[in-house]
């Protein structure tokens, strides 16, 4: 499987996810949390969504060739995914306060996502 092909189905079935983890926040969760829990899980949904776009732009981009730029992007925003909004799922759950100690390094990793598609941008001059 291509690298692009790879990121663009990572990419959709964590929009799926998002989906899906949106309507259980609105739905399911609205009656049993409180202002503040709902919001972190609002949160989490949010930046999960505008991170598998990126994801997906990296996909599509990397139709054209793979650079090792588009690579780090693609990484960094499904890490960014999985550390910064499942921490704040698992904050919004109950879990244990020290799992926040988690969730900024998932921010790094959006940074560092953000960051490497500029590089790609840059060097490519896309």
């Amino acid at each position: 499987m291509s690298f692009a092909r790879a990121v663009l189905v990572i990419a959709a079935l964590l929009g799926a996810a998002a989906v899906l983890l949106g309507a259980f926040g609105a739905h399911a969760l609205r009656d049993t949390f409180d202002a503040r829990s709902l919001a972190t899980w609002h949160t989490a949904v949010d930046y999960q969504f505008w991170h598998v776009l990126a994801a997906v732009a990296v996909a599509l981009l990397a139709r054209e060739g793979a650079s090792t730029c588009l690579r780090i992007a693609a990484i960094a925003f499904v890490v960014g995914i999985v550390l910064f909004c499942g921490s704040l799922y698992a904050l919004a759950l109950g879990g244990p306060r020290v799992t926040g100690v988690i969730t900024p390094f998932g921010g790094v990793a959006f940074v560092v996502g953000w960051v490497a598609l500029a590089a790609h941008a840059w060097i490519r001059k896309a």
